[in-house]
């Protein structure tokens, strides 16, 4: 049998492996919502700071341009989100959380603790916040630290 060319315990999939079984624990710990992880962490960076642009936005999660605006798109659509251009510059938007937004971002935030629980079962308690040390080195850009 041929060796595979990326094997199957390579960072890149065992990453790609562990995303996907965090995004599967979320949706089933927020459902009937169809609220994303991508969402989430959007309504969490909003909630923190109040009036934030998409750029801003764009900073604290690292989500991309094009994706950033489609994700706020979305939230406003649902009612989860406001923007108004601001007044220094009318090309920018000053983003904000609605009252249905701050519902689902704590309906979010519990998902995202059930979600983060069963994930991390395999992992000993002792070397959990280890775990995300590490996932923090490898998901920050070195040019970010």
């Amino acid at each position: 049998m041929a060796k595979p060319a990326i094997p199957l315990l390579s960072p890149i999939h065992l990453l790609h492996r562990a995303s996907q079984r965090a995004d599967g624990l979320f949706a089933r710990q927020v459902r009937p919502s169809d609220l994303t992880p991508r969402q989430f962490i959007v309504l969490q960076a909003v909630a923190d700071k109040n009036g934030l642009s998409q750029t801003g936005i764009m900073a604290v999660t690292g989500i991309d341009r094009s994706s950033t605006a489609e994700l706020v798109r979305t939230l406003v659509t649902k009612g989860l989100l406001k923007r108004r251009r601001t007044r220094r510059d009318a090309r920018v938007y000053a983003v904000r959380i609605t009252s249905s937004g701050r519902q689902m971002l704590e309906a979010g935030m519990s998902a995202t603790r059930a979600a983060e629980d069963e994930l991390l079962l395999p992992v000993p308690e002792n070397q959990r916040s280890l775990l995300v040390d590490l996932l923090t080195l490898v998901a920050i850009d070195a040019g970010e630290r």
